[in-house]
């Protein structure tokens, strides 16, 4: 059975290894290794978590199925001050992709909208990832681009979607 919990900053560590499962399945073709291993320490490691997690208003979720972990998500209520949710991480592990369980994910980042009476999900997803056809086929809407530049001259290239909720 498969089940979704809220996550604490005990599960940093599960979702830091489900991390560094994930991404070089994900983006080993899109970005130079050097660039995937500075990411993944910027975006996960212990510190960057709990600020997300203490000082940014990121909630996290864990998805798992017969207590092995399949892959999590982190969301920010009212982004940017509007009745937004922002979906700023999902990864799930390249085994546990394509059954549905990232649907389920975002399905529950969903309820947790209406819940606050929030209008929408937005998100950025990498141009050349693959997750893109799934985010259309889910509901969203690309509604522009954005290039982010970090450190060493690296460059986040991203479509910017939204998913109306009614």
């Amino acid at each position: 059975m498969i089940e979704i919990s809220e996550a604490s900053a005990s599960d940093f560590k599960t979702i830091r290894e489900i991390a560094y499962k994930t991404w070089p399945d994900t983006y080993g073709e899109i970005i130079s290794k050097v660039q995937l291993n500075y990411m993944l320490e910027k975006f996960y490691s212990e510190v960057s978590l709990i600020d997300n997690f203490k000082n940014k208003n990121h909630f996290f979720l864990l998805v798992k199925e017969n207590n092995n972990n399949l892959g999590f998500a982190s969301y920010e209520p009212d982004y940017l001050g509007e009745k937004i949710i922002r979906l700023h991480k999902i990864y799930l592990l390249p085994e546990s992709q394509g059954k549905g369980v990232g649907k389920l994910l975002i399905s529950e980042i969903e309820k947790i909208a209406n819940q606050l009476n929030h209008h929408g999900i937005s998100l950025n997803v990498n141009r050349y990832n693959k997750a893109f056809d799934f985010y259309i086929k889910i509901g969203f809407e690309c509604i522009g681009e954005e290039d982010i530049e970090l450190d060493f001259g690296y460059l986040m290239e991203d479509f910017k979607m939204l998913k109306k909720l009614s």
